[in-house]
């Protein structure tokens, strides 16, 4: 039987680095559109645009993790994610932005400790650790991230 031993701080660390680094990802692909409309598009069966994931992701941490992990002050709109008007790339950043300071308020806040206690409410039906969510979330970002890349590549046309 293997056992590996955590470095809980190290690994917290590591997180935050990783939330930080594919949201870096998510502005670079915003800001990569060479047409703003291309931002906003659907076709056929892409039913969200990148625009409408940029703004679910961020509202998505900076709930889970700015509000509900870092006590924000933050309130989520879920339905205005996928139905706000057309956002300028600036505004979209704005919002990125905000989710990297959530974020960064939130790990500045969570100790080795508290990365091993049950998450503070029940998303899925059931308990989880802090630590088992944190990962859901990173890889929640690099699902619709990997979205927003195909989207872009598809849609963006001149």
């Amino acid at each position: 039987m293997i056992v590996i031993l955590t470095n809980s701080k190290k690994m917290k660390e590591d997180l935050r680095k990783l939330f930080l680094r594919d949201l870096d990802k998510l502005e670079k692909e915003i800001n990569a559109y060479h047409h703003k409309p291309a931002i906003w598009h659907t076709d056929g069966t892409i039913s969200n645009s990148a625009g409408n994931l940029c703004k679910h992701l961020t509202g998505n941490l900076r709930h889970f993790l700015g509000h509900i992990l870092g006590s924000s002050d933050y309130v989520r709109d879920r339905e205005a994610e996928f139905s706000t008007p057309h956002l300028s790339k600036v505004d979209l950043n704005l919002e990125i932005g905000l989710a990297k300071e959530a974020i960064n308020l939130t790990f500045d806040q969570l100790d080795s400790t508290k990365i091993q206690k049950i998450y503070p409410i029940e998303v899925f039906g059931h308990k989880m650790t802090v630590q088992y969510f944190l990962f859901h979330l990173l890889s929640h970002l690099n699902y619709h991230l990997g979205q927003v890349n195909y989207h872009r590549r598809l849609l963006d046309k001149s």
